[in-house]
């Protein structure tokens, strides 16, 4: 029999002939622990063999309904058809010469394409490098240039990255920077809006955050003194906040009236994901840089800044760049991912898996309003990037371990979801946005009896 590739034409469907994980994914994993270090951490040891669509295929012949697209990047599904076709044209004509040493075309193309598609009609640059961390530290650096200031600010809950910079640009201290400091200084961290658990209140919420964001950062630090407000339109590994309306521009306002770079993480909230191109255009916010990464290529490794021009002027020729920022291959990915995204209109497509989710969530939240055992404390998220907060009955206190049973018994039962949030409380939910809605509506349903068994 011959074996069928993955990307689209592997049959959507959740189909378990062994446990999950199974004998071979076990053996396996048994290889990883004695060849990779253990801080590589596994959230779900099945060991995938084929994807595409709304499903990954282990090694074992498990078909498991996937809820997390490789943590937001297979936006297109895996081994979308433009993606290969692209990819591999450029694979045959070659793999790396530098960009700068001897340029191509490719990284000029996706440069104009995020040009084009980023928020904003004001003249544009953007620069590629590989990891959502390389964007952000590369737009500091640009804020840096451009301000000649040096101080960050960030916020509570946010993520940016697992290297120096960005784990100090991180809030959450495990498993991201426990024992791995000292961190880079000039950064600084101010309360962000977090609707569901803002003292006074979801009404007060936005007002109070930003004045309170606005006092620290004008008395702490000295507006005078900040290269750079960062901040993700959606809070991601923070646990899918989104901040109250009124937020991000009262924030953005004040960035703009003291010459501070307003920077828009939008690395995981890129590329289609929360039914807009971008997540800050929710609220008209036109940053002054972008970062991206993750949904930009397909599943290939790139990133990228965007933003102003005289901004990304800023930075020294020579300044910007690395050894494989921009490779050929992953540009010629990422204009496929593009069309892809085009084409299939995949901006609707992250809207009606949204209404799908947040109606049976929300549906889910009312029936166990009297348990005794947890409570879904909020449900939240825009187009397919969606979250649940589990709580401990009777107030709003964390429940991980809720979370954590929740999550261990969709694997079991072949669907892959995440877990997430400051507290550890919180599942997230990110299928790929060529999903089935059969199959969509199957993982509900393994989601829905999971809860059936706290």
């Amino acid at each position: 029999m011959t074996e069928l590739p993955g990307g689209p034409s592997l049959p959507q469907e959740r189909r378990l002939v062994t446990a999950v994980p199974g004998p071979k994914s076990l053996e396996l994993a048994a290889r990883k622990a004695a060849a990779v270090p253990s801080g590589v951490g596994t959230t779900l040891p099945v060991y995938v063999a084929r994807a595409g669509g709304g499903v990954l295929e282990d090694v074992d012949g498990n078909s498991l309904i996937d809820f997390g697209s490789g943590i937001a990047v297979t936006n297109v599904g895996n081994s979308a058809e433009a993606v290969v076709r692209r990819a591999g044209e450029q694979l045959a004509a070659f793999t790396h010469t530098c960009f700068m040493v001897t340029p191509y075309e490719g990284y000029v193309a996706v440069a104009e394409q995020l040009n084009e598609l980023t928020p904003g009609d004001h003249e544009k640059r953007t620069a590629l490098f590989n990891s959502g961390a390389e964007a952000v530290e590369n737009a500091v650096k640009i804020a840096r240039a451009y301000t000649g200031r040096q101080a960050v600010v960030v916020f509570d809950h946010g993520y940016h990255g697992r290297t120096n910079l960005t784990m100090a640009l991180t809030a959450k201290n495990m498993p991201y920077k426990h024992g791995f400091g000292p961190f880079a200084p000039e950064v600084y961290r101010v309360p962000v809006a977090y609707p569901y658990r803002w003292a006074t209140g979801t009404d007060n919420c936005a007002e109070e955050a930003a004045a309170q964001a606005v006092d620290m950062i004008t008395k702490q630090v000295g507006a005078e003194n900040v290269a750079a407000i960062i901040i993700e339109p959606v809070l991601g590994e923070g646990g899918f906040i989104e901040p109250a309306k009124g937020f991000l521009p009262r924030i953005a306002e004040f960035a703009k009236a003291n010459g501070i770079v307003f920077v828009a993480d939008e690395i995981q909230t890129g590329f289609c994901r929360t039914g807009q191109w971008f997540a800050c255009e929710d609220e008209g916010i036109v940053p002054d840089l972008i970062t991206s990464a993750k949904g930009i290529a397909g599943g290939l490794p790139l990133s990228a800044v965007t933003g102003r021009a005289e901004i990304m002027d800023a930075a020294h020729a020579g300044g910007l760049g690395g050894t494989y920022g921009g490779n050929p291959v992953a540009c010629a990915a990422a204009l496929g991912a593009i069309e892809t995204m085009r084409e299939q209109d995949l901006n609707a497509k992250a809207r009606r898996i949204g209404e799908i989710m947040l109606g049976r969530l929300r549906a889910l939240q009312d029936k166990y309003a009297g348990s005794a055992s947890f409570s879904i404390g909020d449900v939240r998220g825009r187009g397919a990037m969606i979250a649940v907060e589990l709580v401990k009955p009777g107030g709003k206190e964390p429940h991980p371990e809720a979370t954590a049973a929740v999550a261990k018994a969709c694997h079991a039962e072949g669907l892959v979801v995440l877990t997430a949030g400051t507290y550890g409380n919180v599942l997230r939910f990110l299928p790929p946005l060529v999903i089935g809605e059969d199959l969509l509506n199957e993982g509900l349903d393994i989601l829905e009896n999971a809860f059936a068994q706290l």
